[in-house]
């Protein structure tokens, strides 16, 4: 279990580097846009499509991370007044529900990239299909469902996933981080 938890781990990560590229692009861009706009006098409205499109893609990449560190939205007062038991029964369903969400979201990213397909949509920039940008849904969530998968299981036979919120531990067990 620890091997698929590194490799999940590792695929999060790279996704969340993808994401922060995409964050950096995304205020570059801005930036041209607004000096091309107000010092040139010349918009440049595709600008405005492309960091949309950059936002999605940071999103849909940085959540699994998100869910990996635990560091999602949570309910940490009601957990951390549970006993330990119940605050794994807790942390288990809602790696299950992020889980089960994460696979309806892959299904509907899928049907859209298909419906895109069928009909040959393209986007507003010339040469730029439609599901290029769709296909970060069923890509970001399918990566969320794994990563919460992974931690359904570990909780389910009884190990921590890494990054568990513990009143024990001042800092989470990374499993990418070397052994000292």
């Amino acid at each position: 279990m620890r091997g698929l938890e590194r490799a999940i781990a590792l695929l999060s990560r790279v996704a969340v580097a993808l994401g922060s590229v995409a964050t950096v692009t995304c205020l570059f861009l801005v930036g041209y846009a607004v000096a091309m706009r107000y010092v040139l006098n010349q918009p440049q409205p595709w600008v405005d499509k492309v960091a949309g499109w950059l936002v999605v893609a940071l999103v849909m990449l940085a959540a699994p991370e998100a869910q990996r560190r635990f560091e999602h939205i949570g309910v940490d007062i009601a957990v951390g007044r549970l006993g330990p038991r119940m605050a794994r029964a807790a942390q288990l369903l809602g790696a299950l529900s992020v889980a089960a969400v994460s696979a309806v979201l892959v299904q509907a990213g899928w049907e859209a990239i298909e419906f895109s397909l069928m009909v040959g949509m393209m986007t507003d920039i010339p040469g730029v299909p439609e599901w290029w940008i769709q296909a970060l849904l069923p890509l970001g969530a399918g990566l969320m469902f794994l990563v919460a998968l992974c931690q359904a299981l570990l909780l389910a036979l009884g190990r921590d996933p890494a990054f568990l919120p513990s009143a024990e531990e001042e800092m989470p067990r990374d499993p990418l981080a070397r052994a000292e």
